[in-house]
């Protein structure tokens, strides 16, 4: 690049100024014919895919020739060619990260995500495989498939592809002379617009609908759609060109190109101030106003389109046409008196060593900080780096002499101008200006050097831009697992030797490459390495390393990592064998026994079985009866558990237990059939109070002999039902045959406790084992003051004579009180 002046590539348009930078010279040798090609550019900078014209004749190659996409920078360095055998491609194109779409006639849609060949796989379907793809148009972060029956199919993601069918053009039969599509971040929709040439207007479509705007000018040939969506050129069949905004409402600009019916290979944008027109040896921009630069070249301009300028693609080199940036239009343009111009000239004057260059300075001083704004914002934009330096220069210059000055902005373009100029350096190839890298952000341009393996670079730039550098060491790491014929502990060590001591690194995804890669032992060798368990298990698993994902599942402490690798094999293998992993690993044991007892109550019993815990078993047997609804299943469960128990000596008394509850069952299933109560579910205790409640004191008997009830507790059972069935006659006859083994006191609490004072005072006198106290203590419960008298008297208590004596309301009571207190006074 020259660096004589920085207006020598400059050329007029109107009052507006464009350049023409040749980036890189001699991309392919003389005898690569580009016009054999298609060519497709990735933006900000990336990288070229190739592909043979199918629609042009090609030389005959031989029958070892394989047709390929071959993939370049743009300094023409070959980056990969792949291999090509999945039918024609209709569509070719670049997402915004830099990776290729391919799209084939049946609707087939591979998305190369790394310039190496790997590829992730879609159909866009909506009758693609029935009637064929024509064309496609992409945009950033989608395409729009043209079908062979008119109708336009839009992805708009490739992470998650969902094809989606746009409205019905409802054209009819007629041709569509071209298309073109603004993109949903520039429509007011929000969805993709599909600008469709036909006839002599043009039809607007999207997801709901087709408008026609009811054009005249038509048929056009071309249509481009400024990256900013806001304008569209339009060529006509006559041969002009027509600029108009996307509304279809103003008229902008028109200018006739004099090709006549010559039309142009290519239409595209320049940034979103001029429009470019290739025919096979011109180049026509035509700017603001219809004025018009030609351009003359020895062969085939290819275009790519950039958000401020374009990319011009021939055999011979790489230029990039812009607009000059305003700002370097100030500081450059003959006869600038611009504050920015005036401290260039400075620096130019300090390096003469002039008396004028403080001058200069003085006569700017108070747009001083303007001007070194200017200067570095400049710098960003030149690709010619002497004048970075020259305007870096003059901004140190000027920031020098002011007093108050933050040098964070000249401190940061620095560094970006380091980077920009690695990057732009012809064995990286990537041509990438200012304006792009803000747009792209660092840690893509890092993605992009590190799928081009440019990996040393892209260590040293994250290192000076302070970025992160973990994924870096991962992808070289990943590579050298693919592409290295070393072997495999060799790799292993040269791996871990290379990441030791590095933050961040994730050794389970180089596992995962290198499984991925048939390494197996190799992956294993690796995962090693990884502290974080919860990363290890899943690959383990999948590498069909069980036991060892286990082991280190427990090794965690992480009891759901444990579960999840426990539940994985109990699908994977037998159970006999998921038994036998488990057997000799205690935690492993008890979680899926925990686990076991909550949710699958058949795999508890199995694993009981398989370790000879047969009382463990029976209880589940036990417990599975308890939630039994039928009573069959009830019973034959009971006498399961009854079985396996009574085989177990130190179990005989529970299997006693669980047998005499089946027969209660059997017995209570009688007495449901013919009673009117319900009985099966009760204890022993209870059957016998309903029954004795109900009166059926017969079978109530034949329940206390049959399952051996003490005497004691029957008494209890038989008092309790009686006083529930209000039987006070029954109580009293009952009472004088034999004598009560649980005493009278309860007789006495129970008549009591159901408020039947008078039967419960029959039994005080027969509580001759209580004290007189308590007994006149029951009697005044019972409200009977004159017989708790006689107690008192009994013990000769005066005190508690006057004490019954105050209580009294009644006269008989009262005067038979005070007789028994006369007796106890002194005469």
């Amino acid at each position: 690049m020259a660096s004589s002046s920085p207006t020598a590539d400059w050329e007029a348009v109107s009052d507006t100024f464009y350049r023409k930078v040749q980036i890189y010279t001699a991309l392919w040798s003389d005898d690569f014919n580009l016009n054999e090609y298609l060519l497709r550019g990735a933006p900000y900078g990336g990288a070229l895919a190739l592909w043979k014209d199918d629609s042009k004749p090609q030389p005959y190659r031989g029958p070892q020739s394989k047709p390929a996409i071959e993939i370049y920078s743009s300094a023409g360095a070959l980056i990969r060619k792949i291999a090509w055998d999945k039918g024609p491609i209709k569509g070719l194109g670049w997402s915004e990260d830099e990776k290729l779409l391919v799209v084939t006639q049946d609707g087939t849609v591979r998305c190369y995500y790394d310039l190496q060949g790997d590829f992730t796989q879609f159909s866009i379907g909506n009758g693609a495989e029935e009637f064929g793809v024509k064309e496609c148009r992409f945009w950033g972060t989608g395409f729009v498939a043209l079908l062979g029956n008119g109708r336009l199919v839009a992805v708009s993601r490739y992470d998650e592809p969902r094809p989606r069918l746009l409205a019905d053009p409802a054209i009819g039969d007629a041709t569509i002379h071209t298309w073109a599509l603004i993109p949903p971040n520039h429509t007011l929709s929000r969805h993709v617009e599909v600008l469709i040439a036909t006839g002599s207007t043009i039809f607007v479509v999207d997801a709901s609908e087709s408008q026609d705007q009811v054009l005249q000018q038509g048929p056009f040939s071309h249509i481009a759609v400024s990256p900013n969506g806001k304008f569209v050129g339009l060529y006509t069949a006559e041969g002009k060109v027509w600029v108009i905004s996307s509304d279809f409402q103003d008229n902008l600009s028109e200018y006739d190109t004099g090709m006549g019916s010559n039309l142009p290979l290519d239409v595209a944008w320049c940034g979103n101030s001029s429009v470019v027109l290739v025919w096979d040896d011109e180049v026509h921009m035509v700017g603001p106003g219809g004025v018009a630069l030609r351009y003359f070249y020895d062969s085939r301009v290819h275009l790519v389109p950039e958000i401020d300028g374009i990319r011009m693609i021939t055999v011979e080199s790489c230029e990039f046409l812009q607009k000059v940036p305003d700002v370097t239009e100030s500081i450059f343009r003959i006869g600038s008196t611009s504050p920015a111009s005036i401290l260039v000239d400075a620096i130019d004057q300090l390096e003469q060593k002039s008396p004028k260059a403080d001058d200069n300075i003085q006569l700017i001083r108070p747009q001083l900080a303007e001007a070194v704004d200017s200067c570095v914002k400049a710098a960003g934009l030149e690709f010619n780096i002497h004048w970075q330096k020259q305007l870096l220069k003059a901004a140190s210059f000027g920031k020098s002499v002011l007093e108050l000055y933050s040098s964070d902005e000249f401190v940061e373009m620095c560094e970006v101008l380091r980077v920009l100029n690695a990057v732009r350096f012809y064995e990286v190839g990537i041509p990438i200006t200012y304006e792009q890298f803000l747009r792209l952000t660092p840690e893509k341009l890092i993605q992009r050097l590190l799928n081009r393996q440019q990996h040393l670079l892209a260590l040293k730039i994250s290192e000076y831009l302070r970025l992160p550098t973990d994924k870096i060491y991962i992808h070289w790491a990943c590579l050298k697992v693919r592409v290295s014929t070393d072997d495999e502990d060799t790799i292993c060590r040269t791996v871990v030797a290379r990441l030791d001591g590095k933050h961040g690194i994730s050794f389970e995804e180089i596992a995962r490459t290198a499984y991925d890669e048939g390494r197996g032992r190799l992956a294993t060798q690796l995962l090693n390495y990884e502290p974080r368990a919860g990363r290890q298990v899943p690959l383990l698993l999948n590498m069909e390393e069980d036991e060892i994902a286990l082991d280190k599942a427990i090794e965690s402490g992480d009891t759901d990592l444990v579960l999840f690798v426990l539940l994985h094999l109990k699908k994977k293998h037998t159970l006999a064998n998921f038994f036998r992993i488990i057997n000799n690993r205690p935690v492993a044991s008890s979680l899926i026994e925990s686990s076991a007892r909550e949710h699958d109550r058949e795999l508890l019993k199995d694993m009981y079985y398989q370790d000879d815990r047969r009382a463990d078993g029976a209880l589940v047997v036990l417990r599975e009866s308890l939630e039994q609804a039928d009573l069959s299943g009830k019973l034959e469960k009971i006498k399961l558990s009854c079985k396996v128990l009574s085989d177990i000596k130190e179990y005989a008394l529970e299997a006693r237990a669980l047998d005499e509850s089946a027969r209660l069952l059997l017995i209570q299933e009688g007495y449901e059939k013919d009673l009117p109560a319900k009985f099966v579910g009760l204890s022993v205790n209870e059957t016998l109070l309903e029954l004795i409640r109900l009166g059926y004191n017969s079978r109530a008997a034949k329940i206390k002999s049959e399952f051996k009830v003490p005497e004691k507790r029957f008494w209890w059972l038989k008092l309790r039902g009686l006083v529930a069935k209000r039987d006070w006659g029954e109580i009293e006859e009952w009472s004088k045959t034999k004598k009560s083994p649980i005493g009278w006191e309860p007789f006495f609490n129970e008549c009591h406790g159901a408020r039947n004072s008078k039967a419960a005072a029959l039994f005080i006198p027969k509580c001759t084992h209580l004290a007189p106290a308590d007994r006149m203590d029951m009697w005044v419960r019972c409200g009977m003051l004159a017989k708790a008298g006689e107690e008192a008297l009994k013990i000769k208590d005066l005190n508690s004579l006057e004490m019954l004596r105050s209580r009294s309301r009644i006269q008989s009571e009262t005067l038979e009180l005070d007789r028994m207190i006369n007796q106890l006074r002194p005469k």
